[in-house]
């Protein structure tokens, strides 16, 4: 949800005049930064405001450089960020990032910092300009905000009360989408199955999946994040029922203890949690299940963290995001006693993600010799230059790293190749393929993607505008500290 607000960000400022700065590798300075944060953990308020003292040095030097600080941490912090930083132009939230072009002219205007915190919605964020990370997928925020109470998670003092968008508004972004050249989307919302309580249907996120397979030309549909607790088997139907929803389910465990369950005010326990995935393998048999977990916990004892190493072992989980409990100021659960020791919690996460990549590679094994569809993607992996192969996501999103045999033709990001499944690592699949076993599915995410390329390099396309005169917006090359 971060990365598309970042994109309307982008696409706000884009539509006010201002033009992408050039890949980091340039000497060329931005004119404009704009840091999108997240309060969820700790280290996004270290990171923040490490980069900001960084970037006072480049400041001092371009007086007329601006900086703007949006998002989460600025909805939470305020103030603080100007008394921290107070060579920042602009501080903004979550509820008016519509507003970031402005309040960057009238910083600009008045030689002065600009601070503007709403404490609710002036415009949906979807009804704003965007510019697109990709081509061939993009995501479709169908909710914001969250009405679940958490006691470890910020995000709904910082987001809101959820609100739905009408599902005509979502599919008519979908296809516009799809008119564009994308082949893939992927649904968004803090809590995408409890959509729909807004306006009074409870059934919404199901029919929504299901329209979404009537949209001719998308291929592949994903969703992100639902909840244990309101997760029902009419959603399983639809993803079972609707072709091109991938069969790919990211459920958040975060404990395996009903009594830490209990304690984070989760509104389920681990026997309903195991039952989801049983139905979903029933009706899905090879859907990838990945999920969040939560180490130290206040109050977790040993016999709690080895509830959820069991409810690991019996989950299968393809992947999982794993981390350790981050105290925020302003959650029940930064007050709550016995606040676990560091040392603790490292020893615990250790033993968690050993036993989360044992199962994530023996999950990957059971992938060899299968023969998967990969939709190419932009990024080849670190060692691309050495391998010399590309990369894409098969359709349960695992990643796939993948070489053209000598003789085929090379795929566009966008494409689609079908091969076999020849070797594999805890976190990727390889495929290194025999001619005969490849097949190269030329698509209109890739011509899209050609499009694209064309624009960015120069070349004239119809209706194409120029960026002579316009400043430049991006982040800067920053110096590492010594």
């Amino acid at each position: 949800m971060n990365v598309h607000d970042s994109e309307r960000l982008s696409g706000l400022l884009e539509d006010a005049g201002l033009t992408r700065k050039a890949e980091q590798a340039s000497n060329q300075v931005a004119d404009v930064v704009v840091f999108n944060t997240c309060a969820v953990r700790e280290n996004a308020d270290n990171k923040l405001y490490g980069n900001l003292g960084i970037l006072k040095a480049v400041k001092d030097e371009r007086p007329g450089m601006q900086i703007a600080v949006g998002g989460c941490l600025a909805q939470k912090d305020r103030d603080t960020i100007l008394k921290k930083a107070p060579w920042v132009d602009v501080v903004f939230g979550t509820h008016n990032i519509g507003s970031l072009p402005t309040l960057l002219a009238r910083s600009a205007h008045n030689q002065q910092a600009e601070l503007e915190i709403l404490e609710s919605l002036d415009v949906f964020p979807s009804t704003l300009p965007t510019r697109r990370e990709s081509v061939y997928a993009g995501w479709v925020s169908i909710s914001v905000g969250c009405n679940n109470t958490c006691t470890f998670c910020i995000v709904p003092s910082l987001r809101g009360k959820e609100r739905d968008r009408r599902p005509g508004e979502i599919l008519a972004e979908i296809q516009a989408l799809v008119d564009d050249g994308a082949i893939e989307v992927t649904l968004l919302g803090q809590n995408v199955n409890s959509y729909g309580v807004e306006f009074g249907d409870r059934l919404a996120f199901g029919k929504l999946l299901r329209a979404c397979g009537e949209i001719e030309g998308l291929e592949r549909v994903r969703f992100t994040s639902p909840h244990p607790a309101a997760f029902t088997d009419d959603v399983i139907d639809a993803m079972a029922e609707t072709p091109n929803v991938m069969p790919q389910l990211h459920m958040p465990l975060q404990s395996g203890s009903d009594k830490v369950l209990k304690d984070m005010r989760r509104s389920y326990r681990s026997k309903k949690f195991l039952g989801i995935l049983d139905r979903v393998r029933e009706r899905i048999p090879h859907a990838a299940i990945t999920t969040d977990i939560i180490v130290g916990f206040p109050g977790e004892t040993e016999e709690d963290f080895q509830a959820t190493l069991d409810i690991v072992e019996a989950s299968r989980f393809s992947s999982a995001y794993t981390f350790q409990y981050s105290k925020r100021p302003g959650t029940p659960a930064a007050t709550m006693e016995d606040q676990l020791p560091k040392e603790v919690v490292q020893e615990r996460y250790e033993r968690l993600t050993d036993l989360q990549d044992r199962i994530a590679k023996e999950e990957n094994a059971k992938q060899l010799g299968r023969t998967v569809e990969v939709m190419v993607t932009e990024q080849s992996g670190r060692k691309a230059a050495e391998t010399h192969r590309l990369a894409g996501r098969a359709q349960d999103q695992r990643l796939v790293h993948f070489s053209v045999p000598e003789g085929a033709e090379t795929p566009r990001p966008g494409d689609l190749v079908t091969l076999p499944i020849t070797e594999v690592a805890a976190f990727h699949l390889v495929s290194d393929p025999n001619l005969d076993q490849y097949s190269l599915r030329r698509s209109r995410a890739g011509d899209a993607w050609d499009r694209a390329q064309a624009e960015s390099c120069g070349v004239p396309t119809p209706g194409g505008a120029s960026s002579v005169g316009k400043t430049n917006l991006g982040m800067p090359t920053l110096k590492v500290r010594s």
